[in-house]
């Protein structure tokens, strides 16, 4: 680390004044990692601060008779190489003052220095307006109503109604355990735009009940709630109340039982609502609104409340368990630390932290965070322009330009004036213009792979229905789902006492009409013709119950595998003519089957050279298949090739609400056969899902990303 420069240029217009704390402002002491912490919290704005020991000290020195420069000199005499610098206590005061915790008779010059932000209204809409995916409105103080609720929830806010509440939340989820399939099912009529309007209702009680457990908790330890409002996600509106109040709060697990209380209070609801829709019937109102309840409170809970990368509970709980406070803004300080001391080589910077471990834990998490942060950006962007594309596109640009613009507009600020490059200035400018050209390069100039993918399912080339070719009774079966047939080997037997009847009864007028007709010959020749129509009448008539009852034995038609329903399991049982039985599948010739939608298949038929694909099966997820042709059919088809890659069966394509057979989709579909190389660990069992990779010609990242992007946009957008 750089050594810390002691003193600065600017001590003179700070040295002389004379600050001290405002009268209410509160402070509380904590540990962290150790190490002692105050944190100064003024309840009339509800801004807080955190010192260390050495500054705390210092400010306390600061009581308004000694100049800034006493109170330097006497921790400086105390602490030695520990005491902050001068550069350090300018910018110490500066933001108490800034925080209004400081008050201080300042001159224009050293007010120009601190920079106080009088006009505190204005900086708020400022940082509203540039987060509009998160928009916040106040609308009243809800702390009178959570102290009239905490005395009734006061005797179950300790470790034993916790355990109570995990005992709970376990039960609920054991029973849930054996609905599985229900619940599937059910999240296809969750998200019908039919039930947006209840979902959204339920939504936001779900959310009012998770803040009301905040502010509740942050009651029961002492802590104070003076804001209650709407927080708009991405336009969606959603309760917030202000509990950080609980920051001040000396014990972190008071701090993490607020941080989680959302999460508790929420969790629970969703597990009463779980018991009511296993109580209540199918299709009624009452098991759709415990569904939905279900959904918000408990999947939304655990994806978004409980993320540490996003600025909500999942977060401050981590901070408070790692120890570090503030620990995004630590985490991008960091990185900002990495490239100035190693990108730019400048010498006078300093980290944010001096220990290994910590400095670890916030490269990695600034890391995350960035990633996510882009993610988040692209996937809300490109689902609200799918929806609204006016308005996602102006979400898209205001959220570009306050995440990603202004930060690029604070970079060329600083290489324009920032003090830490007065002497390296050129370096710097020269150091981020090849950054820029060798990012440029990498994305838009160099090929790089280009890989899109697939889920399809292995089918036969030759499939062949085993159906009841008779009505009867099932007297015996020779074979179960998974032998291999030969063509014509017997796979269950019938019998048909009825049909048994008609065959006696027909063979028995056949002898009656033939020794007719030998009656005839020898005494009247002139009825011999009637006698002979007779005969074969009667002759094709009971060929017709032979051939009946040759039906009752059911023959594998070609040879395969069969798979289907186990005859066995219907010996004695009845099966009327033309049932479906099962079917025999010829495993030695198979290919793979794979739908996509339009814009996921348009690449086929722009690129000029085939590309080529590798096949990964889900059962087998180390073999790696070479796909010897591709053959997509360029019509578009609404039914899947198979089920297993609809919802029901477990795949990503969304099928048709009414259709039981989960084959047929809501949006058309283009069918991709790709016939899989000889390999010795793999075959291929016709209903096998697999996973398909296409390596086409290789483009420059930049080019890549534009197809991708148009494609997706193209899909969704509805003008």
């Amino acid at each position: 680390m750089a050594e810390r420069s002691t003193f600065s240029p600017h001590w003179h217009r700070v040295a002389p004044t004379k600050p001290r704390l405002r009268p209410h402002v509160q402070i509380t002491r904590q540990r962290y990692r150790g190490r002692r912490w105050h944190v100064v919290h003024d309840p009339a704005s509800n801004k807080f601060y955190r010192l260390n020991a050495v500054s705390h000290e210092l400010v306390g020195l600061l009581d308004g008779v000694r100049t800034v420069e006493q109170a330097w000199n006497i921790v400086l005499d105390r602490h030695g190489d520990m005491a902050p610098t001068q550069p350090e206590v300018i910018q110490l005061i500066s933001n108490l003052y800034n925080a209004n915790l400081l008050s201080i008779e300042a001159t224009p010059e050293t007010e120009q220095l601190l920079r106080r932000q009088r006009d505190r209204l204005a900086q708020k809409v400022k940082s509203q307006a540039l987060g509009i995916m998160y928009f916040r409105i106040k609308l009243f103080n809800p702390d009178g109503i959570i102290s009239a609720i905490e005395p009734t929830l006061r005797p179950i806010i300790n470790r034993w109604g916790f355990l109570a509440w995990l005992v709970f939340v376990l039960f609920t989820l054991t029973r849930l355990g054996s609905h599985s399939e229900a619940l599937a099912s059910g999240f296809k009529d969750a998200i019908a735009p039919s039930n947006w309007g209840w979902l959204i209702v339920v939504y936001v009680v779900a959310k009012a009940f998770h803040e009301m457990g905040h502010g509740v908790i942050c009651k029961r330890f002492g802590g104070q709630v003076p804001e209650f409002g709407a927080l708009l996600l991405v336009l969606v509106p959603s309760p917030y109340v202000d509990a950080s109040a609980c920051w001040g709060f000396a014990s972190r697990w008071h701090r993490i039982a607020v941080g989680a209380g959302g999460m508790i209070f929420e969790l629970f609801l969703a597990a009463i609502m779980a018991h009511v829709w296993l109580a209540t019937p199918e299709g009624s109102l009452v098991h759709q609104l415990a569904y939905n309840a279900m959904l918000t409170a408990g999947l939304s809970t655990v994806l978004f409340n409980a993320n540490p990368l996003m600025r909500f509970d999942g977060y401050y709980i981590l901070s408070d368990l790692l120890e570090i406070p503030n620990m995004m803004q630590q985490s991008f300080k960091q990185l900002q630390f990495y490239m100035q001391k190693y990108v730019y080589r400048l010498e006078d910077v300093s980290p944010p932290t001096t220990k290994p471990g910590e400095a670890g834990i916030l490269t990695v998490y600034g890391i995350s965070a960035l990633a996510y942060r882009i993610f988040l950006f692209i996937t809300i962007t490109l689902y609200v322009m799918g929806k609204l594309f006016a308005i996602g596109l102006i979400l898209a640009l205001w959220t570009a330009a306050a995440w990603f613009i202004m930060p690029v507009g604070k970079l060329v600020k600083w290489l324009s004036s920032g003090p830490k490059l007065a002497d390296q200035r050129p370096r710097a400018i020269g150091v981020t213009l090849g950054l820029i050209a060798l990012g440029a390069a990498l994305i838009g100039l160099i090929p790089m792979p280009d890989v899109r993918r697939g889920v399809g399912v292995v089918e036969s080339l030759e499939r062949t229905g085993v159906y009841i070719g008779e009505t009867g009774f099932v007297l015996d079966a020779y074979a179960r789902p998974g032998d291999f047939l030969e063509a014509g080997q017997v796979i269950a037997v019938l019998e048909s006492p009825q049909l048994e009847s008609q065959i006696e009864i027909s063979r028995a007028m056949l002898a009656e009409y033939e020794s007719i007709e030998r009656e005839a010959t020898a005494r009247s020749p002139s009825a011999v013709p009637v006698a002979r129509e007779r005969v074969a009448a009667a002759t094709s008539a009971l060929n017709f119950m032979l051939e009946r009852a040759d039906r009752l034995v059911i023959r594998a038609p070609h040879a395969g595998r069969y798979v289907g329903n186990d005859p066995h399991d219907m010996i004695g049982q009845m099966a009327s003519a033309g049932e479906a039985l099962g079917e025999v599948v010829d495993t030695e010739n198979v290919r793979v089957a794979a739908s996509m939608t339009q814009t996921e298949a348009a690449w086929l038929f722009d690129e000029v050279e085939k590309p080529r694909v590798a096949i990964r099966p889900v059962s087998m997820p180390g073999v790696v298949v070479r796909g010897e042709s591709i053959r997509a059919i360029d019509a578009g088809q609404v039914y899947l090739p198979h089920a297993s890659l609809g919802f029901a069966g477990g795949g990503t394509i969304k099928t048709a609400r009414d259709d039981q057979t989960g084959l047929r989709t809501e949006t058309a579909q283009f069918i991709v056969y790709v016939e899989p190389g000889e390999n010795e660990d793999w075959a291929g069992v016709p209903g096998e899902r697999v996973h398909l990779r296409f390596r086409l010609s290789a483009k420059p990242l930049a080019v890549q990303w534009v197809d991708r992007l148009h494609k997706l946009i193209q899909g969704r957008v509805q003008l």
